[in-house]
């Protein structure tokens, strides 16, 4: 029995959520195309400015093979264009989301190349610049009865790059997530993290050499964005970005005012001061001070950071458009600007599919219990509900009954001190109400907490169900190791995944106006 796959709205940030319905205000944004005669207007006009052979150029840090190399040359040398999408390392791979974001690229790709008769090849970013260790360093995976963390430790001073940051020895957590994936179906996904997750390896090495191995088959290329080829490729941008530093800080500045005068905060926060480039050395990544910025020079080693990196990637592939979540809508208004300034095209974006898996051990439990994933939101609210539904409905009644009898004599009782002028205020009388409330609050909680423990059986399977839906009070998505789950259901799971994603990219390929939302971008199938 297979997964069943639940495509659902993406959420969590306001500003993002009102460009998915398709009411951004104007000018924040690159208009992005509405039907496919406005696509291959687009396509053919990303095809003339990239008439040169950018491929030969970025070839060293793709490393692509197969599939992935095949679709690439086809886009290269004025032919085709390419779809982006991106992540920065996850340990063994990362959330699910890593994966949704890959076919969201892969779906797209396939939906504009039927569309347009343009060649086009998905391309995910692996972010190896990125310095966040605290992100690339866990990972979480769901376990009988609950989900379990896995970290490891830096062996090197923070502020390094991923792509630097050295690995060391994982063989206990690759156990653990290894036992966390029990009866497999597919080994090839455990297989591929015990060949690249080895002590001589950097967090970012291993990360691209994992995401090369799974998606190269399937027609996406990973680029690496340590490469010193990536490096070479974005050095005019980044160079630019230091002459204007100080033209971009105030270009910034208005948008993000403007941002918090719709009533939204901008997602990424200005540092008074620093420019948008990073200066690595051995001692690790940092900002290049706004002040000198136009002295640097050109054989320093740069970076951009993470409102720069999609105009470094918009002027260095002929990218259609980005695919991203919510955070990366929300922070792609605050980069048109940045391209204004540097007089280059803005790099344009639409909403990545999002989904929700539930495996059919979790299926059964929720069948069982009368449960949706969405009730698993708040913490522990599952267990209490169930448990409150185990206890005898007598007791209901009375606890009921007893409340409601409190708060009539209560409220005769204020009524009586009122009327007699009784030397009490109102809230001596409102204090006794909360008090003997609270004690009522108190029993039926302990013969709840009691109900748990007389049916720990029950409550096993609600951590198992949370521990799948939503790890560690986050949603799955954002939260639970895709690689376990690819090694339970083998490449059906990842096939399910991509029909869904299909019928995303379909929708946002033929969208009939900008008016129409976004979010109908999202099947109705499996909304909550």
């Amino acid at each position: 029995m297979n997964p069943r796959i639940v495509t659902q709205p993406l959420a969590g940030n306001p500003l993002a959520a009102t460009v998915i319905a398709g009411n951004a205000p104007p000018g924040w944004y690159e208009p992005v195309p509405t039907d496919g005669a406005s696509w291959r207007e687009r396509l053919e006009s990303l095809r003339s400015d990239f008439a040169g052979d950018w491929l030969a150029t970025l070839a060293p840090a793709f490393e692509a093979t197969g599939k992935a190399k095949e679709r690439l040359e086809a886009s290269s040398g004025g032919r085709g264009v390419v779809v982006t999408t991106g992540q920065q390392p996850g340990l063994f791979g990362g959330p699910i989301y890593t994966l949704s974001k890959a076919l969201s690229a892969l779906a797209l790709a396939d939906s504009l190349q039927e569309a347009t008769g343009v060649p086009v090849a998905p391309v995910f970013w692996a972010a190896t610049d990125d310095t966040d260790f605290k992100e690339a360093s866990s990972t979480i995976v769901s376990v009988p009865g609950g989900a379990q963390l896995l970290r490891i430790e830096h062996t090197e001073p923070l502020g390094l790059p991923m792509a630097s940051m050295p690995l060391g020895d994982v063989s206990a957590q690759l156990e653990a997530l290894t036992r966390a994936a029990g009866s497999t179906i597919d080994r090839t996904p455990l297989e591929l993290l015990e060949r690249f997750y080895t002590p001589n390896q950097t967090i970012g090495s291993a990360y691209v050499s994992l995401l090369r191995a799974l998606l190269a088959p399937l027609g996406i290329a990973v680029i690496d964005a340590s490469h010193a080829a990536t490096r070479a490729a974005a050095k005019p941008v980044l160079s630019a970005a230091l002459d204007k530093a100080a033209d971009i800080a105030a270009k910034i500045s208005e948008r993000n005012r403007a941002i918090e005068e719709a009533g939204f905060t901008p997602q990424v926060q200005a540092v008074p001061g620093l420019s948008l480039v990073f200066n690595s050395t051995p001692g690790g990544r940092k900002r290049v001070p706004i002040k000198g910025a136009a002295k640097k020079t050109a054989s320093e080693d740069l970076g951009p950071n993470v409102l720069l990196r999609p105009v470094v990637e918009r002027s260095i592939l002929p990218t259609a458009t980005y695919i991203g979540g919510p955070a990366e809508i929300a922070y792609f208004a605050q980069v048109s600007p940045i391209a204004e300034v540097l007089g280059v095209a803005a790099p344009a974006i639409v909403p990545r599919w999002s989904c929700t898996i539930i495996e059919p051990h979790v299926g059964k439990i929720l069948e069982k219990l009368h449960l949706a994933p969405e009730d698993f939101r708040n913490e522990h609210e599952v267990e209490a509900r169930v448990a409150r539904a185990h206890l005898p409905d007598r007791v209901i009644d009375e606890i009921n009954h007893t409340r409601a009898l409190l708060d009539k004599q209560l409220d005769d009782l204020s009524a009586a001190v009122a009327e007699e002028k009784a030397p009490l205020s109102p809230g001596v009388t409102e204090g006794l109400r909360a008090n003997l409330m609270r004690r009522v609050d108190r029993f039926e909680r302990r013969l709840i907490a009691a109900a748990k423990k007389k049916h720990a059986d029950i409550m096993q399977e609600i951590a198992t169900a949370r521990g799948s839906l939503y790890p560690l009070a986050k949603p799955q998505e954002r939260a639970l190791n895709f690689v376990p789950l690819l090694a339970r259901h083998g490449a059906g799971l990842r096939d399910d995944m991509l029909v869904e994603a299909r019928e995303h990219a379909k929708r946002l390929v033929g969208m009939k106006g900008r008016s129409r939302p976004l979010e109908e971008a999202v099947p109705a199938r499996g909304r909550s």
